[in-house]
């Protein structure tokens, strides 16, 4: 089910000094279905979770993300709205396909679109939404770039789940004879099997573990992927780093990466897209559970990943016009 904007009410800090200059998130959203540079969309969602036996209430994820976005400073001359929240029921094929079809309008009429998790399970409705919106080229070539502890490899058995996505999105690229473009930055060695590994290894997934992940290695192993591709789709799934940073995920992490390696990453990728020639449209933040989160730490942490990610791509959209 589709719910436009129905349980969020853009609210927060108010200065009355400075005029345009002061404004806030919560200042300049928009709630319409009109062009715009940069959208939001929620996925209301942690059924996939609870399949793959993790803490359940990642539901309650994307408004979380939303309130600790009200009052941050906007500093841009940008248009922005919130297309508000697919919510799920009890089915999760259904969710991620409703999700799949206004991802796939929102790029239509936005220049950038972020998805709010809601469980990870978001990544496969995502890239479906991706495809759909680039299905017109005989073999669209999308690389996928998740910062994640884990590599969500499994194979449905038989039900899919929150770790499942990129399995089925591998196997979707093999059904369509597509190449299948995956980096997983952030794999913690003890939250995956010899198994997964080994999978990871059989569909040529390129990853970086949690102790290994600085920016020249990371720049290192993405650029060959980069120079592939067309479209990038970025995932961030809040446990990829330590519980200290992000308490209020479904699994959390005693090591984990750090928010300066993924700020860099995520400005290096904006400076890429006209030399490698690949766009850059969609990105989604997935596993906030405010059921576990204290002192709003990792919703917070969500909102400066996509402060960040807005003001980065932000001189790209004006390096397009």
């Amino acid at each position: 089910m589709f719910s436009q904007n129905s349980h969020f009410h853009w609210t927060g800090r108010v200065d009355n000094e400075g005029g345009i200059n002061s404004r806030r998130w919560h200042q300049v959203m928009e709630q319409t279905t009109s062009q715009t540079d940069i959208a939001l969309l929620g996925f209301s969602c942690d059924l996939g979770v609870a399949v793959n036996k993790g803490r359940v209430g990642a539901k309650a994820g994307p408004n979380a993300i939303r309130a600790s976005l009200c009052s941050l400073a906007w500093h841009l001359d940008k248009s922005i709205k919130d297309l508000g929240n697919v919510d799920s029921q009890h089915n999760l094929e259904e969710a991620q396909h409703n999700y799949s079809q206004q991802i796939n309008a929102a790029l239509n009429s936005s220049a950038f679109v972020i998805g709010l998790g809601g469980g990870h399970e978001i990544a496969l409705a995502s890239y479906s939404g991706l495809r759909k919106n680039v299905q017109a080229k005989t073999k669209p070539k999308i690389g996928i770039i998740n910062f994640d502890a884990h590599f969500d490899l499994r194979i449905p058995s038989p039900n899919a789940s929150s770790g499942t996505a990129f399995y089925q999105i591998a196997q979707a690229c093999k059904q369509y004879t597509e190449a299948f473009h995956y980096t997983c930055l952030g794999v913690a060695k003890p939250a995956n099997t010899q198994a997964l590994f080994q999978c990871a290894q059989t569909l040529k997934v390129g990853y970086l573990l949690d102790e290994d992940c600085q920016l020249d290695a990371a720049k290192a192993l993405l650029t060959p992927m980069l120079q592939e591709v067309d479209e990038l789709y970025v995932t961030v799934c809040l446990d990829a780093f330590s519980a200290s940073l992000a308490p209020g995920v479904s699994a959390p992490s005693s090591f984990g990466i750090s928010l300066p390696f993924v700020i860099s990453i995520i400005r290096w990728l904006t400076t890429q897209q006209a030399q490698m020639n690949f766009k850059w449209r969609l990105m989604d933040i997935a596993e906030l559970n405010p059921v576990f989160d204290i002192d709003s730490r990792t919703a917070k942490l969500a909102a400066r990943i996509l402060f960040e990610s807005v003001h980065a791509k932000a001189v790209s959209i004006d390096n397009s016009v």
